[in-house]
């Protein structure tokens, strides 16, 4: 691996046809995951862009822990999610 890169992945959700309503009951089994995630460390940074139409991306400590997010997400097990794209990320550190 090249110095000053270290490889994450971000997940990136594009908004499906789910009504508001549906997704605010699904909200708190979602709220759920994010907190267990963000307590074992295994996400950095998670939460939808300004524009809620354009979507959510999260960043993880590995593609692993990506994939079991979404494996687990009930934004995704309940279809509310349009389309989920995981990336593999070279961080580079500045400095």
């Amino acid at each position: 691996m090249e110095a000053g890169k270290i490889v994450k992945a971000v997940v990136f959700y594009e908004m499906g046809a789910a009504h508001m309503d549906t997704i605010q009951r699904a909200f708190p089994g979602h709220k759920a995951l994010v907190d267990l995630f963000a307590r074992q460390g295994k996400v950095i940074a998670i939460g939808t862009f300004a524009d809620i139409n354009d979507g959510a991306m999260g960043i993880f400590g590995t593609r692993e822990h990506a994939e079991d997010f979404v494996r687990q997400d009930p934004f995704v097990l309940e279809g509310l999610v349009g389309k989920v794209t995981i990336k593999d990320w070279k961080e580079t550190l500045l400095g």
